[in-house]
Protein backbone atom coordinates (compact mmCIF):
# COMPACT_ATOMS: atom_id res chain seq x y z
CA UNK A 1 0.00 0.00 0.00
CA UNK A 2 1.22 3.49 -0.79
CA UNK A 3 2.24 6.06 1.74
CA UNK A 4 1.55 9.77 2.02
CA UNK A 5 3.99 12.64 2.35
CA UNK A 6 3.72 14.27 5.77
CA UNK A 7 3.24 17.72 4.18
CA UNK A 8 0.11 16.40 2.40
CA UNK A 9 -1.65 15.21 5.57
CA UNK A 10 -4.64 17.42 6.41
CA UNK A 11 -6.95 15.01 8.25
CA UNK A 12 -6.23 12.15 10.63
CA UNK A 13 -9.06 9.91 11.78
CA UNK A 14 -8.89 7.90 14.98
CA UNK A 15 -11.41 5.12 14.33
CA UNK A 16 -12.95 2.99 17.05
CA UNK A 17 -15.67 0.49 17.71
CA UNK A 18 -16.24 -0.13 21.41
CA UNK A 19 -16.64 3.47 22.53
CA UNK A 20 -14.74 2.94 25.76
CA UNK A 21 -12.98 6.29 25.55
CA UNK A 22 -9.43 5.13 24.82
CA UNK A 23 -9.60 6.24 21.22
CA UNK A 24 -11.13 9.58 22.26
CA UNK A 25 -8.10 10.12 24.53
CA UNK A 26 -5.77 9.21 21.65
CA UNK A 27 -7.50 11.70 19.33
CA UNK A 28 -7.14 14.41 21.98
CA UNK A 29 -3.46 13.55 22.49
CA UNK A 30 -2.81 13.71 18.72
CA UNK A 31 -4.58 17.10 18.50
CA UNK A 32 -2.26 18.47 21.18
CA UNK A 33 0.88 16.97 19.63
CA UNK A 34 0.04 18.29 16.15
CA UNK A 35 -1.30 21.68 17.22
CA UNK A 36 -0.40 24.50 14.87
CA UNK A 37 0.41 22.19 11.94
CA UNK A 38 -2.91 22.60 10.14
CA UNK A 39 -3.94 18.99 10.65
CA UNK A 40 -7.46 18.13 11.70
CA UNK A 41 -7.83 15.13 14.04
CA UNK A 42 -11.28 13.54 14.31
CA UNK A 43 -12.68 10.57 16.15
CA UNK A 44 -15.24 8.44 14.27
CA UNK A 45 -16.69 4.92 14.35
CA UNK A 46 -14.72 2.52 12.15
CA UNK A 47 -17.73 2.09 9.84
CA UNK A 48 -18.03 5.88 9.31
CA UNK A 49 -14.52 6.93 8.27
CA UNK A 50 -14.94 10.02 6.05
CA UNK A 51 -13.70 9.86 2.47
CA UNK A 52 -11.40 12.88 2.95
CA UNK A 53 -9.29 11.14 5.62
CA UNK A 54 -5.58 11.11 4.81
CA UNK A 55 -4.50 8.79 7.62
CA UNK A 56 -6.56 6.41 9.78
CA UNK A 57 -5.32 5.25 13.17
CA UNK A 58 -7.18 2.32 14.70
CA UNK A 59 -6.68 -0.73 16.86
CA UNK A 60 -5.14 -3.65 14.95
CA UNK A 61 -8.30 -5.67 15.62
CA UNK A 62 -10.31 -3.16 13.56
CA UNK A 63 -7.80 -2.80 10.71
CA UNK A 64 -9.66 -5.04 8.25
CA UNK A 65 -12.92 -3.15 8.79
CA UNK A 66 -11.13 0.19 8.46
CA UNK A 67 -9.57 -0.93 5.16
CA UNK A 68 -13.03 -1.83 3.85
CA UNK A 69 -14.48 1.51 4.92
CA UNK A 70 -11.54 3.60 3.66
CA UNK A 71 -9.74 1.68 0.91
CA UNK A 72 -6.57 3.34 -0.31
CA UNK A 73 -6.19 5.46 2.84
CA UNK A 74 -2.98 5.10 4.84
CA UNK A 75 -3.85 2.94 7.85
CA UNK A 76 -1.81 2.90 11.05
CA UNK A 77 -2.81 -0.12 13.16
CA UNK A 78 -1.99 0.14 16.87
CA UNK A 79 -1.98 -2.29 19.78
CA UNK A 80 -2.25 0.20 22.67
CA UNK A 81 -4.02 3.55 22.64
CA UNK A 82 -1.60 5.61 24.71
CA UNK A 83 2.11 5.31 24.03
CA UNK A 84 1.97 3.02 20.99
CA UNK A 85 5.24 3.22 19.01
CA UNK A 86 3.30 3.52 15.72
CA UNK A 87 1.63 6.73 16.94
CA UNK A 88 4.95 8.09 18.20
CA UNK A 89 6.48 7.38 14.77
CA UNK A 90 3.50 9.01 12.99
CA UNK A 91 3.85 12.23 15.01
CA UNK A 92 7.64 12.29 14.53
CA UNK A 93 7.32 11.81 10.76
CA UNK A 94 4.71 14.57 10.48
CA UNK A 95 6.84 17.00 12.51
CA UNK A 96 10.16 16.12 10.86
CA UNK A 97 8.93 15.50 7.32
CA UNK A 98 8.94 12.27 5.38
CA UNK A 99 6.57 9.61 4.18
CA UNK A 100 3.96 7.96 6.38
CA UNK A 101 3.55 4.40 5.19
CA UNK A 102 0.61 2.14 5.73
Amino acid sequence: MAGIESKDIRKIIVACDAGMGSSVMLASQLRKQLKGLGIEVEHTPVNSIPSDADVVVCHAGLADRARQTAPGTVLIPIRIFIGDPAVTALVATIKNGGTVNA
